[in-house]
């Protein structure tokens, strides 16, 4: 990615986020998993501490696959920032084709597997149990601590140590796969597995999915308030664990 100038922060506005949930018309929650929660929270609060005049409304991803909804819903002037890969392709904002792609789980294997020459699994079952967290900014990437799954489903913890030799391929992984997208700032999850020392393609998460729950109270900034800061055109100028 190309260094360019940042451009003047979007402190204020109105952001859309959309959540596999079901939402009251006030916004709050009625059906969501924990997880789900969680994620959702912590992206309000970051929303709050960056940009305290940005108004927040939380939409469910099912009330969009309407006609209706697609006649009546305005991209104009807001900026939507998905917490799910489930879209409706009709949606048009600047990650649209990103997240397209990455939908595709079997695509994008073929396509790693083709061109940057690392292996996948064939099964779209088949999961990986780790996590690179890249925040991909305007100025280029920063790459966070890896996260692992632990012994308790959706149960997640950062920092993972892997050898200089696995960071280094991963790095490279992510970059090639990005650039490759022409992907828009944001955060982005790889997911991958490691066998025997080799790094076992899995998905790309155009957004801070589950696993990033794992930074909070650990990364600063947490992987959630990188992600609006890269929405909004912030400076991100390093990432630290400041817990382990």
């Amino acid at each position: 990615m190309s260094n360019q100038q940042l451009k003047k922060p979007r402190m204020s506005g109105r952001v859309c986020i959309i959540v596999n949930a079901k939402v009251k018309q006030e916004g709050r929650l009625i059906a969501a998993s924990p997880v789900t929660e969680r994620m959702l929270t912590a992206l309000k609060q970051a929303i709050i501490a960056n940009s305290p005049d940005t108004l927040i409304d939380v939409i469910a991803v099912a009330s969009l696959w309407s006609e209706t909804a697609q006649k009546q819903t305005s991209t104009a002037g807001r900026i939507y920032c998905p917490l799910t890969i489930q879209l409706p392709k009709w949606l048009v904002f600047p990650s649209q084709q990103v997240y397209q792609a990455c939908q595709d789980v079997l695509g994008r294997r073929a396509w790693v597997e083709e061109h940057l020459k690392y292996k996948s699994n064939a099964s779209v079952n088949w999961l990986g149990d780790l996590w690179l967290p890249i925040v991909w900014t305007a100025k280029g990437p920063l790459y966070a601590e890896v996260i692992g799954e632990g012994a308790m489903p959706n149960a997640y913890q950062q920092p993972i140590e892997l050898s200089d030799n696995l960071r280094q391929q991963l790095y490279s992984l992510a970059y090639q796969s990005l650039e490759a997208l022409e992907a828009p700032p944001s955060v982005y999850l790889l997911q991958f597995g490691v066998i025997e020392q080799e790094i076992i393609f899995d998905r790309l998460w155009p957004f801070p999915a589950a696993p990033a729950i794992a930074s909070l109270g650990v990364q600063s900034p947490d992987l959630y308030s990188c992600h609006w800061q890269c929405l909004t055109n912030q400076a991100i100028a390093d990432i630290q664990i400041t817990a382990h």
